[in-house]
């Protein structure tokens, strides 16, 4: 739980806050996109989903429904839930009602066991008044119902602000909101009149309702499924058009990707295209931001070559990009808008850091190490905050040294309590990133994340492509659109841990990797995993070819693809004691080109993994060898000495780079 939402959960996500300000100004009927915020779990959608209630929750009508598996929330349900939240009276609007969502929810809940239609119809109104009362004599009025049987449902998001739980709280609030008017007319009327009930009759189409919940097949259920999202939106719509009232609702509905958040969003965007675009009513004034960390199925594969959609990025998301963007209307994939969450930077890691240290003063000796924390979870904020809890209850030393730095090297190893127990971090980081796969395919992944290249790694090394598939559906690629996709480097870095606990499967591994790459003919690929693997004399000798052969540009960059390999090396000591573990068995006694690069190897293998040089205290060591190597060099030795020079003062990009 966090003082400020708005601060803390959507650093680098602003946008997301200016499009849900925009859709809420707009005219009650104007089209609005169901924004999906899509990433790994930890990616901020929680926090993002608190940061909106607490921004716009005080002066407009919203409602939060968690639709994740444990819920188990039927649609009827989680349209209870909503309609519930947003029926809380505002200081600047008159209460919203939904007289027809609750005329058919009333006539599909109790089993009216009647003989004949007929009878259904002449019972059912006295069957209504008389369900309707039971209610409000238990609950305080009928929609109340539902924070009975499914109130866990709208239970707080992750990371919520005490400001966003109060307005939680709030709007389920227990209370008499008896519905305006007994008879139920003008709402049997609509239902009298809707294209998917046979009964024009108001009060046997009600029967039907009831016949296709408690008598009728599969299909039946979908259709009244269908008929109650109708009924939802066509009360918005009405509400809408009364004075004194919203020009939107705000809805909330995290962890969309489950079965039961699938078909509810399903049912919701098909509802809003068969009214606005078959039936060509006006749009619905809802602002739905959903949060998902799967790819949906009803998109395709999650290849993604077969939906029209690309996805957008958070920072800039606006209704003129929805709206450029969007496919044709005569598809229901015009509506939804894509919006990938982005790891931290740099600069918002450092400012999470200091926003903690408000409320835990003892994270203060650690501030310096958000570079640190940047390098080693790439940004993601669930990781951010995992690692800062174990900084804060651990025997960390405070002073910035060696003593630290042996310390942080050990860190996955490190305990972070999870309610009463105790885990490490590793177990703790890649438990929901991999929930649901069992421990012999995280043992396969862990092999597979060895290659930079996951499709080649799982191609390599895993019958099929499964696990790649998967990892692709979680949005666990860092790149899923690029010519490499990558595994993210939070998760392939514990994997990796694991799998340097198994020395004999890590030598197989990059080994059958290096064969694969030099069959292909891909040196500095094969290179790589040859280094990971220990072979370090090979690797210097390959170098050592290339630097005469090559523009040292070129040089230089196949050399840091190199040296970013993964290493299994102890995990015991300092940066300088690591890379004194690594010098060669008889050191030369003169300066050659094979002796530096050889020692420039070894200390950029160390420096780039941010658990071996957390300080990255081996800058001097690569710069004072760039600038030897530039005078071993006879000509084009400008970008030998830049690169000396970016060593030498070192800045932390404020974005991710392929260093580390």
């Amino acid at each position: 739980m966090t003082e400020s939402g708005v601060r803390m959960g959507m650093r680098g996500r602003q946008g997301i806050i200016s499009l849900v300000g925009e859709c809420l100004r707009q005219p009650p009927t104007a089209e609005r996109p169901v924004t999906v915020l899509l990433g790994p779990r930890g990616s901020g959608a929680s926090e993002a989903h608190s940061a909106l209630m607490e921004q716009f929750g005080p002066e407009n009508p919203f409602a939060y429904v968690n639709l994740a598996a444990e819920h188990a929330l039927l649609p009827r349900y989680g349209l209870g839930l909503l309609a519930r939240q947003l029926e809380r009276k505002l200081p600047r609007y008159r209460r919203s009602h939904f007289p027809r969502l609750t005329l058919g929810l009333l006539a599909s809940d109790h089993d009216l066991r009647m003989t004949s239609l007929a009878e259904g119809r002449r019972n059912i109104r006295r069957e209504l008044d008389a369900f309707q009362e039971r209610a409000e004599a238990r609950y305080g009025d009928y929609l109340a119902a539902f924070l009975e049987v499914a109130g866990g449902a709208v239970g707080a998001p992750d990371g919520a602000s005490t400001a966003a739980l109060a307005l939680l709280r709030d709007a389920a609030r227990r209370g008499r909101r008896r519905l305006p008017g007994r008879k139920f007319t003008g709402s049997a009327a609509w239902y009298g009149g809707h294209p998917l009930i046979r009964s024009q009759d108001p009060w046997e189409a009600l029967v039907e309702l009831n016949l296709w919940r408690h008598g009728g097949d599969a299909d039946d259920e979908v259709r009244l499924d269908q008929v109650l999202f109708s009924a939802f939106l066509a009360d918005l719509r009405d509400n809408t058009g009364h004075s004194f009232m919203p020009r939107s609702y705000l809805l909330l509905l995290d962890n969309s990707h489950s079965e039961y958040g699938r078909r509810f969003l399903d049912l919701l965007i098909d509802a809003r295209h068969r009214d606005t675009v078959v039936a060509g009513a006006d749009c619905d004034p809802l602002t739905i931001v959903a949060s998902s960390n799967r790819w949906l199925p009803r998109w395709g594969p999650a290849t993604g070559d077969q939906w029209p959609w690309r996805l957008r990025g958070p920072d800039r998301a606006s209704l003129a990009d929805w709206s450029e963007h969007r496919p044709a209307r005569d598809s229901a994939d015009t509506w939804w808008y894509p919006l990938r969450l982005r790891d931290l930077n740099l600069d918002e890691v450092r400012i999470r850091i200091e926003l903690e240290l408000r409320r835990h003063s003892d994270l203060a000796p650690f501030t310096r190490l958000a570079p640190f924390v940047h390098r080693l979870t790439h940004g993601l904020p669930s990781a951010v905050h995992q690692v800062l809890e174990v900084l804060r209850h651990s025997d960390v030393p405070a002073e910035d040294g060696s003593a630290q730095d042996r310390w942080l090297r050990t860190l996955p190893e490190r305990t972070l309590r999870d309610g009463e127990n105790a885990v490490t971090l590793a177990d703790a980081a890649l438990g929901p990133l991999l929930q649901g796969i069992d421990e012999p395919q995280r043992s396969v992944l862990a092999e597979c994340a060895a290659a930079r290249d996951l499709s080649i790694g799982t191609r390599v090394l895993s019958p099929g492509d499964q696990l790649f598939g998967e990892m692709r559906a979680r949005w666990l690629l860092l790149s899923p659109e690029t010519v490499q996709p990558a595994l993210h480097p939070w998760p392939r870095r514990l994997l990796l841990w694991r799998l340097a606990r198994r020395p004999d499967d890590w030598d197989t591994v990059h080994e059958l990797l290096a064969e694969h790459f030099a069959s292909a003919g891909r040196a500095v690929q094969e290179m790589y995993h040859r280094l990971a693997w220990g072979r370090i004399d090979e690797v210097t000798a390959h170098l050592v070819a290339r630097f005469p052969a090559v523009p040292a540009a070129q040089w230089i960059s196949e050399f840091n693809t190199i040296t970013a390999a993964p290493n299994r090396l102890t995990s015991a000591g300092g940066p300088l004691e690591l890379l004194a573990g690594l010098g060669p068995g008889e050191p030369g006694e003169s300066v050659t080109v094979a002796a530096v690069i050889r020692e420039l190897i070894t200390t950029r293998w160390v420096w780039s993994d941010p658990l071996a040089d957390p300080g990255m205290r081996l800058n001097g060591l690569l710069a004072d060898g760039f600038n030897q190597l530039s005078r071993l060099r006879r000509n084009d030795v400008v970008a030998l000495f830049n690169e000396a020079e970016r060593y030498r003062h070192w800045r932390h990009p404020l974005i991710s780079t392929s260093e580390g």
